[in-house]
């Protein structure tokens, strides 16, 4: 996903970049210095040509000054205005003591007009505006001459500012396209990343809580295979059931993986009608569990469902590891406008300081798997010690209706 954002960003940006080339340049690809090298050529042999046409026999020096007005050219694209000034200032030269050489179309102050217009400074810019306009009217000798002298120069400056804004135009939408690709591509991190911190809070969650009870029965089997048969059967039942239900929980993780077929194959995500379920398989470890359920009903969001059965399944999980207690109470009740979730043991609990309560009493992971599955629906989690420091309490609350949206 993110390659096909990149390889999109990085055509539509040179796309974008030809676009501004082929305006800016004008050369098709071609060394810009050789390019204006050949139009200095042209607008040299425009106006020696308008010379050597002329009813007078001009001097040498009126050859050379027409050649100088067109040799700065090359350099029109790097100080377009110290050009403009320097063919403008030859021009005025040659209008004055020889206004009869001056071509009809002077290409060398075309095209230096129309590079100040596109590549100058906004001062520069209407500072020669200023100028040719005035300069046009009185410098001419006829109103035909007046009208076409404007539409050169003026015209050239119309063309090169439409060229400048164009250029504009496309270096901006070339810079939206990037930071398009940019925020598209962090989207799609961000999105892998949490996908990611999702199926291994799935994980944690199943494989936790199955390989605690498992290894609980299977430690007490032996114990009672002997004294007691009929236990022992039991104890062994629940093992498999244990075991088929993390495979089944499992492929329902692992499916995210598969194809977007494979998904309606596997089980939907746990809800609160399962916790009866989970409550009696921790049951079956030794542990007593009362358990105060809210049926699931209309009102609960399924994800909501889905996150409070997980943090259920984890806060148990944890006191079979670690509470050494003998019993633990579940409450899921729907309060108001919200659905509270409280799970607490009578076991030995834990120093009163958040960072044993993380690191020592669930190993970090569980408590902000609990954490994170709370605040994606909107709610919040917290746990710590119970009544002055017996057992442990975990508690979340989800809001619902008007308060989650």
């Amino acid at each position: 996903m993110n390659g096909d954002v990149r390889e999109r960003t990085a055509r539509l940006r040179d796309r974008l970049g030809a676009v501004s080339a082929r305006w800016g340049a004008g050369s098709g690809g071609a060394s810009p210095y050789l390019l204006d090298g050949f139009l200095a050529l042209a607008a040299a042999a425009i106006a020696v040509w308008a010379v050597v046409y002329d009813d007078k026999n001009w001097p040498p020096w009126v050859y050379l000054l027409v050649l100088a007005a067109a040799a700065p050219l090359p350099w029109r694209r790097r100080a377009p205005f110290t050009v403009w000034l320097v063919v403008g200032a030859l021009s005025l030269v040659q209008s004055i003591v020889a206004h009869s050489v001056a071509p009809q179309i002077p290409l060398h102050t075309v095209l230096v007009t129309y590079t100040v217009a596109d590549r100058g400074r906004d001062w520069q810019r209407w500072l020669i505006l200023a100028i040719l306009v005035p300069a046009n009217i009185l410098g001419t000798h006829s109103p035909n001459g007046m009208l076409f002298s404007l539409l050169t120069s003026v015209g050239s400056f119309i063309v090169g500012s439409l060229v400048r804004e164009l250029r504009g135009r496309a270096a901006a939408a070339a810079e939206r396209a990037q930071q398009t690709g940019m925020r598209a591509a962090a989207d799609a991190a961000r999105a892998v990343a949490e996908e990611r911190s999702r199926i291994a809070r799935e994980m944690h969650d199943i494989l936790a809580h199955a390989v605690s009870l498992m290894v609980i029965q299977a430690e007490a089997g032996p114990l009672v295979v002997r004294s007691d048969p009929d236990r022992a059967i039991r104890t062994f039942d629940t093992i498999a059931d244990s075991g088929r239900d993390a495979m089944v929980q499992l492929r329902r993780v692992l499916g995210v993986l598969k194809e977007e077929g494979a998904g309606r194959e596997l089980a939907p995500q746990p809800t609160l009608a399962e916790v009866p379920a989970l409550a009696e398989r921790v049951r079956e470890s030794g542990l007593r569990v009362e358990l105060t359920p809210a049926g699931p009903g209309p009102a609960v969001p399924a994800d909501v469902q889905a996150a409070a059965y997980r943090i259920v399944q984890e806060a148990l999980t944890n006191v079979v590891k670690h509470s050494a207690g003998g019993a633990a109470r579940v409450r899921v009740e729907r309060v108001g406008e919200a659905l509270e979730v409280v799970v607490s043991d009578d076991g030995r609990g834990v120093p009163v300081t958040a960072g044993a309560v993380v690191s020592g009493w669930s190993g970090g992971r569980g408590l902000v798997g609990i954490r994170e599955r709370a605040a994606a629906c909107g709610g919040r989690a917290e746990a710590g010690p119970g009544p002055d420091g017996r057992g442990f309490v975990v508690r979340a609350r989800f809001p619902l209706g008007a308060q989650r949206r």
